[in-house]
């Protein structure tokens, strides 16, 4: 992945924050020498900043749409309260598993629930309501995905979603398939009066998402 940002500028900001919780390093490096893209990891500012998100929202419900190998789940897990808990959705039983391992091993396995098999398949069987929702799955698919949830948030539900920017491809004319598919996905919420966005340059883009205030 090339960063928006610098490499030596986000390794400036993560020596600048608080470090996560050793299990987070060994999960890095076992994701680093068993996956082909360990770039779909979050990584420490993104998840912190998940984390956050879920404290500060107080967010009890969470739904994400991509689990890999757990950085991202275990990360707002952390955050909930008590009585919170995430369903977390991914194809890959694989990576699932370290997902799995991990969580046990942070004390959060029983506030998540992961679920292995086709997202829009569980996604037509869950109805929420969700306080908040991260997206970081196939991008052909974020526009299924982002209008199936919508209408399942909470009141003050939102919605996540990850590499918004794709390595800065999103300003190619033309690109290939996942390329067009996040270009597409970005006009597609941009124009969505139903809500409002928040794009930011952090490491590979996120939108944050609310219904709009009436």
């Amino acid at each position: 992945m090339s960063y928006i940002v610098s490499e030596e500028l986000e390794r400036y900001a993560q020596e600048h924050s608080t470090p996560d919780a050793e299990l987070f390093r060994r999960l890095e490096e076992e994701t680093r020498a068993t996956q082909t893209l360990p770039q779909m990891m979050v990584g420490p500012l993104e998840g912190q900043l998940l984390g956050r998100l879920v404290w500060l929202s107080g967010a009890r419900t969470v739904l994400e749409i991509g689990t890999f190998t757990g950085y991202s789940s275990i990360s707002m897990a952390l955050n909930l309260p008590d009585d919170g808990r995430i369903i977390s959705l991914d194809v890959n039983e694989e990576t699932t598993a370290i997902a799995r391992r991990y969580a046990e091993e942070a004390g959060v396995a029983d506030r998540i629930d992961y679920r292995v098999g086709p997202a829009l398949d569980a996604l037509a069987e869950l109805n929420g309501p969700f306080d908040l929702v991260f997206i970081d799955a196939d991008k052909e698919n974020y526009v299924d995905y982002y209008e199936d949830v919508l209408p399942k948030l909470s009141e003050r539900g939102f919605i996540v979603v990850d590499n918004v920017l794709w390595s800065g491809r999103v300003l190619d004319e033309e690109g290939d398939e996942s390329t067009e598919a996040i270009k597409s996905f970005n006009e597609h919420v941009a124009g969505d009066d139903r809500v409002e966005c928040l794009m930011l340059t952090v490491r590979d883009g996120m939108t944050l998402i609310r219904p709009r205030r009436a």
